[in-house]
């Protein structure tokens, strides 16, 4: 779709999120959009209220197959009114201070810049998580859809990425990305197996040293030498979980190198 908005007009911004099942956290996102032109939401056909809050607070609902999060956030892009887009998770808001810095922004015209990122801040278990590999957890997630995107062909861990300057803007977007230790559990679980079925289909290998070094080379990064300890027992567990996926990740890339399957197969 083409922009709406004029060559000498402040730009609007589209802001794009993707859903499945978030009746309890999409309400908080969408209010902290307020200043947003328009919101649109790509539902993966939920089956709690998700779609009906989401039309309540003013947001344009569509439906899509979930194919993968990054051809997910492609998707939403490409349905936006206008070029500029503020890309967020359901479970992600717009801090008071982020909103002030993308006004600002939005007041100078995004002049000289085709792309901002800012920092992610991470709440885990009833602490935002302030030091280690949580912390500051930049994200490009504002940016002009003509010079960039959701590119690339890997849909987990997905980044969007611009041609031209990229600015940083002060504030944090506030992340919620657990509720509960089984959640995450299983969620790591999955994102670990996606991982090593995209490495392997990429000629990637994993090593004896790898199965060995990498999980703890990932826990003493972030809890020793980038202070994750400083945010106490719970920057403890995050960076054992942490480790475990990276764990996970490399046993299953063995494993698929070895012609074993990783996960159970489809029930007929």
């Amino acid at each position: 779709m083409s922009s709406t908005t004029a060559h000498n007009e402040r730009p609007r911004i589209s802001a794009c999120i993707i859903a499945f099942n978030e009746a309890g956290r999409i309400g908080d996102c969408l209010a902290s959009l307020a200043f947003c032109d328009e919101v649109v939401v790509v539902d993966s056909q939920s089956t709690d209220n998700t779609v009906a809050l989401a039309e309540a607070a003013g947001a344009r609902v569509l439906q899509r197959p979930f194919q993968g999060f990054r051809s997910q956030k492609a998707f939403a892009v490409e349905q936006a009114r206008h070029d500029w887009v503020l890309c967020l998770d359901a479970d992600e808001r717009v801090s008071d201070a982020l909103r002030a810095a993308i006004e600002q922004a939005r007041d100078g015209g995004f002049a000289e810049h085709h792309g901002y990122r800012f920092a992610r801040l991470s709440e885990y278990f009833g602490r935002f998580l302030r030091h280690g590999n949580a912390y500051p957890d930049r994200v490009l997630r504002l940016f002009d859809r003509r010079h960039g995107g959701w590119r690339g062909k890997r849909e987990i861990h997905e980044a969007a990425s611009v041609d031209g300057r990229v600015g940083t803007l002060c504030g944090d977007l506030i992340h919620y990305p657990y509720r509960s230790l089984q959640q995450q559990l299983a969620k790591t679980e999955k994102y670990a197996r996606m991982m090593a079925e995209h490495e392997f289909a990429r000629g990637k290998r994993a090593t004896l040293s790898k199965l060995v070094l990498a999980p703890a080379w990932r826990f003493w990064r972030g809890f020793v030498f980038r202070g994750g300890f400083r945010d106490g027992w719970h920057g403890l567990v995050y960076a054992y979980v942490r480790a475990n996926y990276v764990r996970q990740k490399t046993i299953m890339l063995w494993m698929l190198q070895h012609g074993q399957p990783v996960a159970d197969p489809p029930t007929p």
